[in-house]
């Protein structure tokens, strides 16, 4: 049985460690990330994703006020248990083809999204990928867990 999944919202800011806002869409380039932010580039995580799931555990611990890209996600995700993936894991989402490259990071000490959101479930639920197949992604396209 296929793992499917849906894309809420693309994010993106100029600088890195600030929340991130939505876009219509995104466009993916191949080997390099979601144009127009600042995490893309030619590296090991070149795109950023964190799942609603892990947006309803930070409400269920009393934060209110979230907002999709306020943990500097470049795609909110529904639908897949993001984190429980391994590392080489193939998704299609949209046009694009991404792979994972890392479950989680070590947070930036005092950045934006833990000042402002007063934790980050980024470092232990988010998820980078990399560009392998280029493409546009929009808000509503589904995300295929590739065998």
């Amino acid at each position: 049985m296929k793992k499917i999944g849906m894309v809420l919202d693309i994010n993106v800011s100029e600088k890195k460690g600030v929340v991130k806002k939505p876009v219509e869409k995104g466009i993916f380039k191949e080997d390099y990330g979601l144009e127009g932010d600042a995490h893309a580039g030619k590296w090991h995580r070149q795109v950023s994703l964190l799942g609603i799931e892990s947006y309803r555990k930070m409400k269920d611990l009393g934060i209110k006020g979230l907002s999709h890209g306020d943990f500097a996600e470049n795609i909110t995700t529904e639908g897949i248990i993001l984190h429980e993936l391994p590392v080489g894991t193939r998704l299609r989402i949209g046009e694009t083809i991404q792979e994972v490259t890392q479950i989680g990071k070590q947070c930036h000490t005092g950045c934006a999204i833990s000042q402002q959101v007063g934790k980050c479930i980024m470092p232990k639920e988010g998820i980078f990928t990399k560009v392998v197949k280029g493409g546009v992604v929009k808000q509503g396209d589904i995300i295929e867990v590739l065998e």
